[in-house]
C-alpha cells in the first residue's frame, strides 16, 4: 500500500514547541522523524523512542539497538521498527513503523538522554482514507449510474463533485462493514458528459483524498 504521509508542524504541544504530526492509512508504514537540535553523528549516541511515555518502541545505544542485542521493547512493536543506520551519521534518529494498525495511535517520543535531555514529539494518526473507489453500476446512452465507496478511520464524508467542482446531489450514503472496517457508498445517476470526482473527506484528520472518472454520454 502507498504510505501516505501527511506532517503538519504547527501542532503546538503542552510545553509550547512544535510538535509534527504524521498521518497515515492503516496497515501501511509510517516514518517519524526525529533529529538533535543542532545535528550530530548519532551513530556512538543514545536515542530513545516511546509511545505516550511509557511503552517502549525503539532504543540505540552506540550500535546496539531493538533489533540487535537490546531488551525491553513491548511487544506491540516486536519485529516492525526499524531505524536508518545509514543516515545515523548526518544526525537522523527517525524510525519507521511498518504495517501501522489502529493501537499504533498515540504520542511518540523522541529522547536523547546525552543531548540535554532533548525530547521531541511525534503525534501519529493511524486511519487516513485512501483513495475512493469508483464503479460503474448501469449505464444507456442517455444516463450512468455511478457508485464511490470509501472507508478509513473515523469514516469519511462523501461527495460527488464535477469539472467545475461543483457538488452534485447524489443519493443518501450508505453505511455497511466489511471485514472489520466501515465502508460507506455513495451512488449518483449523470446525464452529461463531463469528468466527475468522488473526494472523501476527514475534518478531524485534514485530509482529504479524491478519485476520478470520465463519463461519455452517446446520446447527448
Amino acid at each position: 500500500m502507498e504510505l501516505l504521509l501527511l506532517v503538519c508542524l504547527c501542532l503546538l504541544s503542552c510545553s509550547g514547541d512544535a510538535r509534527v504530526r504524521v498521518v497515515v492509512e492503516q496497515d501501511s508504514d509510517a516514518v517519524l522523524p526525529c533529529s538533535p537540535n543542532p545535528k550530530v553523528d548519532l551513530t556512538g549516541q543514545v536515542f530513545d523512542w516511546k509511545k505516550d511515555g511509557q511503552k517502549e518502541v525503539f532504543f540505540y545505544d552506540s550500535g546496539i539497538h531493538s533489533n540487535k542485542g537490546h531488551t525491553g521493547q513491548d511487544k506491540q512493536f516486536w519485529e516492525r521498527v526499524e531505524h536508518f543506520q545509514d543516515q545515523l551519521k548526518n544526525g537522523d534518529a527517525s524510525i519507521k513503523i511498518n504495517n501501522t494498525k489502529m493501537a499504533d495511535n498515540g504520542i511518540y517520543s523522541c529522547i536523547f538522554p546525552r543531548l540535554q535531555s532533548q525530547t521531541f514529539d511525534i503525534e501519529l494518526v493511524v486511519g487516513a482514507a485512501p483513495e475512493p473507489y469508483i464503479k460503474i453500476l448501469a449505464e444507456t446512452k442517455h444516463w450512468r449510474l455511478l457508485q464511490c465507496e470509501a472507508h478509513g478511520d473515523p469514516l469519511p464524508t462523501v461527495e460527488w463533485k464535477d469539472s467545475d467542482n461543483n457538488t452534485l446531489p447524489a443519493e443518501k450514503p450508505h453505511i455497511s462493514e466489511r471485514g472489520g472496517r466501515s465502508y460507506v457508498t455513495v451512488k449518483i445517476t449523470v446525464t452529461k458528459t463531463d469528468n466527475y470526482s468522488c473526494v472523501a473527506t476527514q475534518e478531524t484528520l485534514s485530509h482529504q483524498v479524491a478519485a476520478n472518472t470520465s463519463v461519455l454520454l452517446a446520446g447527448e
